[in-house]
């Protein structure tokens, strides 16, 4: 009595579960969407390991399904930082990208498996064409032997027969497909030998830097990790060492890169007038103020806001700001109103602001708001072996307003002499300068190149 009653329930749901699809391909993003809903799973997408990563810091999930190809990292980077971060996390890659040393699997990677053969139509299929078509998939052991690994069941002909023995794909590597890889660093063959890397490799270099130093490259490694995160970004380093093209290789590498990118000088606006042009104001909140104005926080709305010099700021100014990163609520001068604005702040400056906050200059609670995530800029002669390429993206540059010009080694040898106090943008005025004295010449002579004050009048 008590079996049947039981068995006239209707049974429970299954629990749901949550694959996050990553890749830069919308219809192959679409075709395996569609068949993990058909399995019941649910699916959040993401076009870069930047959004997967955020993703995942927002809410776990069972499975990452990973493309051969990632816009924004490297792919062995991405997969490094994925399993330190979510061991617990299976992660199904396409070719032999994942490491098959990984333990962690799904048990519902069938299913997953599944999926990728209902998005892999019309790419060409490793392993051969007829392994897919008849419904195996073929695989790779981690000494390199191939095997034909079991079919992969739809969910439907589970369910059809319950008891029917399901084999589970073995723990190597899938091969799926390869498709063409545009990079300027790697073909498909350099993918798929491509070994993981604990380090900076040339393949995580922003196009916003030039150079490969490995100083540079940890720049452009920690700017891909964050990107995609809301965190909180202060940038460090000399004045000309490139600390806003870190601030908008974040924007443009992050969620928000379709909002806008707001900047501002702390150090260029007078004290009176900073408060008026960071929150805005209403008509009439001071002498001048003949109509209201929204700050430059309000304008970020939805993008990235960077604040350059932030250690130029007053303190009464930075309590306000603090104020507003705690609550994400603005007052405009000479308004009572609250208005609400979401923004990713990026905040840079020349000076160590924690030496700034122990001798009480700078606001230490503040401080400790911006530099959740810290980076810093090298000075130019820190890496100095990347002044060649700089000299030559400098050069090209100008040469698309006039007549190309080359530097004769005497000028090479002087530029590399030169300690560069003002950096990047020091190297880039001396070759301005440079350029116009060498007049209609086609090349640049040592003579042409002149620092600071070298040039007097009588």
């Amino acid at each position: 009595m008590t079996a049947s009653w039981a068995q006239s329930l209707p049974r429970p749901l299954a629990p749901p579960r949550t694959a996050i699809l990553t890749s830069a391909d919308l219809s192959f993003r679409q075709r395996v969407r569609d068949a993990l809903t058909g399995l019941r799973w649910q699916v959040r997408e993401a076009d870069g390991g930047a959004e997967t990563l955020a993703c995942l810091d927002a809410a776990p999930a069972e499975a990452v399904i990973l493309d051969s190809w990632l816009p924004d990292l490297e792919i062995g980077e991405f997969i490094a930082e994925f399993e330190k971060l979510h061991p617990g996390i299976d992660l199904v890659a396409l070719g032999d990208l994942a490491a098959s040393s990984r333990s962690m699997r799904s048990p519902r990677r069938n299913e997953v498996l599944f999926a990728l053969r209902h998005g892999q139509e019309g790419d060409e299929v490793l392993g051969g064409d007829e392994a897919m078509n008849s419904g195996s998939v073929s695989c790779e052991s981690p000494s390199g032997e191939s095997a034909n690994c079991a079919p992969v069941m739809p969910m439907r002909e589970i369910e059809a027969q319950p008891s029917a023995p399901v084999r589970m794909l073995a723990p190597p590597v899938i091969i799926a497909t390869r498709r063409q890889i545009e990079s300027e660093n790697f073909s498909g063959a350099d993918f798929a030998a491509a070994p993981l890397r604990s380090g900076p490799s040339s393949a995580c270099r922003l196009p916003e830097f030039i150079g490969t130093h490995p100083v540079m490259l940890e720049v452009s490694r920690r700017i891909r990790l964050v990107a995609g995160h809301r965190t909180s970004v202060l940038v460090q380093g000399p004045t000309g060492s490139g600390k806003e093209l870190v601030a908008r290789a974040l924007h443009r590498l992050s969620p928000r890169s379709v909002r806008p990118f707001v900047a501002l000088n702390c150090a260029a606006i007078p004290e009176a007038l900073l408060e008026a042009e960071l929150f805005g104001h209403s008509r009439g909140a001071f002498t001048g103020a003949v109509q209201g104005r929204v700050g430059r926080i309000e304008a970020a709305h939805g993008g990235t806001l960077f604040l350059d010099e932030i250690g130029e700021m007053p303190l009464a100014c930075q309590a306000k700001l603090l104020r507003f990163v705690e609550s994400g609520e603005l007052q405009r001068v000479g308004d009572n109103e609250l208005v609400k604005v979401d923004v990713r702040l990026i905040a840079a400056t020349h000076r160590s602001l924690a030496r700034l906050a122990n001798e009480g200059a700078f606001r230490s609670d503040l401080y400790f708001r911006l530099s959740v995530f810290l980076l810093h800029t090298p000075s130019l002669s820190a890496h100095i072996d990347d002044l060649p390429r700089l000299t030559a993206h400098f050069l090209e540059r100008m040469s698309q307003q006039s007549p190309a010009k080359s530097l004769s080694e005497e000028a090479q040898s002087r530029l590399l002499g030169h300690s560069w106090p003002g950096n990047v943008r020091e190297l880039e005025h001396v070759l301005e300068r440079a350029w116009i004295l060498a007049e209609d010449r086609p090349r640049i002579g040592a003579a042409e190149i002149e620092f600071g004050e070298e040039y007097v009048t009588e």
